[in-house]
């Protein structure tokens, strides 16, 4: 797999706008004007990141990140379309992360980053955020070297988060992953576990840094 980042999207003007921003951020920069162009160039150049938008006048963009991602690309949505439907879809598919237009290329330039780092070999898990490390093997939590004592259903919770560092996981998803299929709908429950796992692992329960929330989609760590 190359490190390069591949752009499908159909309209030239932010092609190239992400082109520059890419190239100036060092980038090697492929480009697509519609699906089955970018399915093509994912196929023949195995990029480590496409940036994807939905609104494409030969396919609708999400029937792209399933096959996107099992070639082993990162996938960023980058659309106009700004419904937690669609996030939702997008993110349950398999995407990385979802933006929406108009965007700031600061900020799009480093979710392509934090995407390059969760995807190179090796980069993958993150156990250890702002001073806090997880143990998976000895179920076991720090804070500055202090232990932190959850229960098992807190730390599954909080283990399965920090799998996939700055990425949203989905309600639907941490639902069934941790209460079961016949749960996918009882959103309670994870309110209540999230509730409980931030007033033992953030300074400011209030104001979280470590445990994110994204409004009606689900939860991010770090």
């Amino acid at each position: 797999m190359s490190n390069a980042v591949l752009v499908i999207d159909d309209e030239d003007a932010i092609r190239l706008l992400v082109r520059r921003a890419l190239d100036r951020d060092g980038h090697e920069v492929l480009e697509a004007g519609n699906a089955s162009e970018g399915l093509s160039l994912a196929r023949a150049r195995t990029p480590a990141v496409v940036l994807l938008d939905l609104g494409l006048p030969d396919r609708d963009g999400l029937e792209l990140v399933q096959p996107l991602v099992t070639g082993g690309a990162a996938v960023i949505v980058v659309t106009a379309r700004d419904a937690t439907a669609e996030k939702v879809a997008a993110l349950d598919l398999g995407a990385d992360d979802y933006v929406t237009k108009p965007f700031d290329t600061d900020e799009l330039l480093a979710r392509v980053r934090s995407a390059l780092r969760r995807h190179r070999p090796g980069g993958g898990h993150a156990p250890a955020i702002d001073g806090l490390t997880i143990d998976e093997q000895a179920h076991r939590v720090t804070i500055d070297g202090k232990e932190v004592h959850l229960t098992p259903k807190e730390f599954a919770l909080l283990a399965l988060l920090a799998r996939y560092p700055g990425r949203v996981v989905t309600h639907a998803t941490l639902l069934r992953e941790l209460w079961g299929p016949a749960h996918i709908d009882d959103i309670e429950y994870l309110r209540v576990a999230v509730r409980a796992l931030r007033l033992k692992i953030e300074a400011n329960p209030s104001a979280p840094t470590r445990l994110r929330n994204e409004p009606g989609v689900g939860y991010r760590f770090g």
